[in-house]
């Protein structure tokens, strides 16, 4: 099973088999453990135990940041850049030579990772993790990965000034629920309501937004508060132009960033402190590791914030109307085509894609539509053709109406056979067929790379900051009959 276990980490298959958890009822959870328990097990002993196995099990969640295939199927990430450091000092002392340990990564969702750990499916959790109180009651942690973190506010361009803790009362910060930072406000909120003060406004970020995510929103000035680890918040504000770091704004001051371990593995945490000594940030290989994985992002807006709300205005009749027409969420539709293009008719690609919607004039012709170097054409095919997709292909699949635009935009990018054949071998895999997100989506991931599945990310991404500047900006959002995270 080890040597199976090694080819999977190579190949990607560990990946594709961590879907799921979006299931109703806790069912994908289950169909989850169950599917992975051939490929990872369910073991809890310590170093010696791993050693003999010649594996040890990372639990990663799986991002851009953190862990993520590239186009050609290689493993990178922050997450899978140490381990691999590791992997390598563990076996250069091992002395073994060919018989090597080898770490498999297991990307999870965040949620999943500290029960998949004590559950015995992982051996290290290696997440970018605050230690907190409620987390050390769970877990163990190795050595401190960044010392003595600061957790900032961090404001956008339309955030109102703020000069202390005391200003955010009434005020609405986007946050992860589940994060230190979560906890960090919740707190603050039980102060606030002992002093009889307006409680602070929670606005949940999607479940699996990384920090980089959510700070795109603030810069791009769709939200106006989130908080941060200031490393991150400092390393963010250098490559988003519009944050502001309140340096002396800090909901949590003097915490560390670790590995989370089972309780009792004291081996594999003396391996991994000393091994820590001069790896973590600070240290040459720490600045270069964070530098390389930290930078690779892409914005969600660009442009400044008075021309991305003139674009935004000047095209939102025509979203508006061409959405009803063809029963699509509008604002989908606004993400797709910022996705496509930045909303810019004048867009020309190599392939001859035209405006808006990135469509061929062939294709507009099939579809019935006229000169698409028109806006309102380009539009409407664009409309057209998403609804065609789905009615063609995915009307009378067994999935929710969420999971048919998800596919259909696949479909757009990557082709709808190509997408069948991902179906396909995602069900092969014991995967849900019918579920985008962190199932067909991982197989993406490795026949394709990270195109499609970015793609599909970035337009979910877009449809909440376009909702949320639409709900501060007073736009009707309906008639609205089906969406994407809603």
């Amino acid at each position: 099973m080890s040597r199976l276990l090694a080819l999977l980490a190579l190949t990607g298959l560990a990946l594709a088999m961590t879907g799921c958890q979006r299931d109703d009822a806790g069912r994908g959870n289950d169909r989850l453990a169950e599917a992975a328990e051939p490929l990872i097990g369910t073991f809890t002993g310590d170093l010696d135990a791993m050693i003999e196995r010649r594996q040890i099990r990372a639990l990663v969640p799986y991002s851009r940041t953190f862990f993520f295939l590239d186009g050609q199927g290689s493993q990178r990430g922050l997450s899978h850049a140490f381990m691999e450091a590791f992997e390598n000092d563990l076996n250069d002392k091992l002395g073994r030579g060919h018989l090597r340990v080898q770490v498999v990564y297991v990307p999870v969702t965040r949620d999943r990772l500290i029960p998949w750990l004590l559950e015995g499916r992982g051996d290290v959790i290696v997440a970018n993790l605050t230690v907190t109180e409620a987390r050390q009651a769970q877990v163990a942690f190795t050595e401190p990965l960044v010392r003595n973190v600061r957790e900032l506010l961090v404001s956008g361009p339309t955030a109102d000034p703020i000069d202390s803790l005391e200003d955010l009362s009434g005020r609405i910060v986007y946050v992860r629920p589940g994060s230190s930072f979560f906890e960090s406000l919740t707190d603050l909120n039980r102060q606030f309501h002992s002093q009889g003060r307006a409680l602070i406004h929670l606005e949940p970020a999607a479940g699996h937004f990384e920090v980089g995510d959510v700070l795109e929103l603030v810069s791009a000035g769709v939200v106006p508060y989130a908080v941060a680890d200031d490393y991150l918040a400092e390393f963010w504000s250098r490559v988003l132009p519009d944050l502001t770091v309140h340096e002396d704004i800090v909901l949590r001051e003097g915490a560390d960033i670790a590995f989370a371990l089972r309780p009792g593995s004291n081996q594999l945490k003396m391996a991994l402190d000393q091994f820590l000594q001069t790896h973590r940030a600070g240290t040459l290989f720490g600045n270069i590791a964070f530098e390389r994985f930290l930078r690779d992002t892409r914005w969600v807006m660009e442009e400044g914030q008075d021309e991305r709300m003139a674009r935004f205005r000047r095209k939102a009749d025509l979203f508006h109307h061409f959405g009803s027409q063809y029963e699509l969420d509008w604002l989908l539709l606004v993400a797709q085509g910022y996705q496509e293009s930045r909303l810019n008719q004048n867009a020309r690609s190599p392939a001859g894609a035209v405006g808006v919607m990135q469509l061929l004039p062939s294709t507009a012709a099939e579809l019935g539509v006229g000169d698409i170097s028109e806006l309102p054409n380009n539009i409407h095919a664009g409309a057209r053709y998403l609804r065609w997709m789905i009615d063609r292909y995915y009307a009378d699949e067994p999935m929710d109406e969420d999971n048919r635009l998800l596919f259909a935009l696949a479909s757009y990018n990557a082709g709808p056979r190509r997408v069948r054949e991902m179906r396909r071998e995602a069900e092969q895999e014991g995967l849900d067929p019918n579920i985008w997100f962190d199932n067909v989506e991982y197989i993406a991931a490795r026949v394709i790379g990270r195109e499609t599945v970015e793609y599909v990310s970035n337009i979910f991404k877009y449809h909440v900051a376009f909702r949320l500047i639409a709900e501060g900006q007073g736009f009707d959002l309906s008639p609205v009959t089906v969406g994407v995270g809603n």
